[in-house]
């Protein structure tokens, strides 16, 4: 749906309000322990194709997103239950049909983006002792699916999550999802994989599952140590198991040595081709402000990396635009981070990474190789009327002999203001 005016928006997030502040059943720590907040994003980029015969020069829009959350305290009594609300709204500042595809505003049939756009959701919860239950809009950031927080507004799930924390260091999640609403999209959908560059996954007659399940866990075995598995089925279409191991080696004098593996087998789950062995490890030695990260990863089967379109992977090549996920992709990767408060300018930071991966098996022949180079600077106000409020410059350099070579700036502006 399309927001028309906007003034719906806000008559959405009062309703939200409305049920967490009406009922005469809620008890004072439904209320007392509620929160509010609303984010303010102003996102503007530009996408450049360099690449000769590029069917569009550029994609270049500018807009202005909204995020209010609003999410109750629990009433009293064995089982706790509470109210959340999430209200989403995008505004077009500037936009042209031979600029569109950013990513950040919808794009209709006629080539035209909406002057606004968004959504809003309810979801309802539960707690016992140290388990909780959430149903309704989900919002997860687990290995095996994760929300995509990357442009205007994030995209969204619609399901069930089971969450336990009843043994010290160890967190359980299981639940199911069934629609998700994209990033860009005021609609929720089935669920599909991600198909694009080169990652060769072919679909039966099973496009799209109303059904993806997710299981697993992750154990804090010390400070330093941390491991998880997790599993994640798009029904029809894929199964997939993922494992990741952590460890921090401290050094000491301000130091730190940190070791980040990960594994994760894809396979078909009847309606596809999926056939996909991940590994990845990262390497990252801090010292002071520094951050020197170093890492290798590579796809081996005989499609390229599955996870469900619209949302984010955990591979560790997912940069800006690339995850160098496709088929037989061997990527390296070199990352450079600097935190200024070491220079004594706390919320200044600095990233700059490039990653270069080959051997990409193309379904035309050949070998595909391509490399991105990032470079990301960031400052959040840490006192004053303006405390909080931030400001990025993120730029990325794509070349590639199989996929679109493209110069790439984003420009976000993002202040969140507390209600209560």
């Amino acid at each position: 749906m399309q927001l028309k005016p906007l003034s719906r928006y806000f008559i959405l997030s009062s309703l939200a309000a409305s049920a967490l502040g009406t009922s005469s059943m809620v008890s004072a720590a439904f209320l007392d322990d509620s929160k509010a907040s609303v984010e303010l994003r102003n996102f503007y980029m530009n996408r450049d194709f360099r690449q000769s015969g590029a069917p569009q020069s550029k994609a270049d829009e500018w807009a202005q997103g909204f995020i209010m959350k609003i999410e109750s305290g629990y009433t009293e009594g064995p089982v706790g239950f509470g109210l959340d609300a999430i209200g989403l709204l995008g505004v077009k500042l500037d936009s042209s049909p031979d600029r569109t595809g950013t990513g950040i505003l919808p794009k209709t049939a006629s080539g035209d983006a909406p002057d606004d756009y968004g959504t809003a959701g309810l979801t309802a919860k539960a707690k016992l002792s140290e388990t909780t239950l959430h149903v309704g809009t989900l919002q997860p950031i687990l290995p095996v699916v994760m929300r995509n927080d990357s442009r205007l507004l994030p995209n969204i799930y619609r399901g069930a999550w089971l969450q336990s924390k009843e043994i010290k260091g160890l967190t359980l999640d299981v639940g199911k999802l069934d629609r998700t609403n994209y990033r860009d999209s005021s609609d929720y959908q089935e669920m599909t994989v991600f198909n694009l560059g080169a990652r060769n996954i072919q679909l039966g007659s099973t496009k799209t599952s109303d059904e993806f399940l997710f299981a697993g866990g992750k154990y804090q075995f010390s400070p330093e140590l941390t491991a998880s598995y997790y599993y994640g089925g798009l029904d029809g279409i894929y199964k997939q198991h993922n494992t990741q191991l952590v460890h921090v080696l401290p050094l000491g004098d301000n130091q730190s040595f940190k070791t980040d593996l990960r594994y994760v087998r894809s396979t078909d789950d009847g309606g596809s081709n999926v056939d996909n062995d991940a590994f990845g490890a990262l390497f990252t030695y801090k010292i002071g402000g520094h951050g020197f990260t170093g890492g290798y990863q590579k796809m081996s089967g005989d499609t390229g990396f599955a996870y469900i379109s619209g949302g984010d992977n955990m591979l560790i090549n997912l940069l800006q635009i690339n995850d160098f996920g496709n088929q037989d992709e061997k990527s390296w990767q070199v990352r450079y981070d600097y935190d200024f408060a070491a220079l004594g300018v706390p919320g200044l930071t600095l990233m700059t990474r490039y990653v270069s991966g080959d051997n990409v098996n193309l379904a035309a022949g050949g070998e595909g190789e391509e490399w991105e180079r990032d470079t990301d600077i960031a400052y959040v106000v840490q006192n004053g009327p303006l405390k909080n409020f931030g400001m990025k410059v993120r730029n990325a350099t794509v070349r590639s002999n199989f996929g679109s070579d493209l110069n790439e700036t984003r420009l976000i502006l993002s202040y969140t203001l507390a209600l209560w």
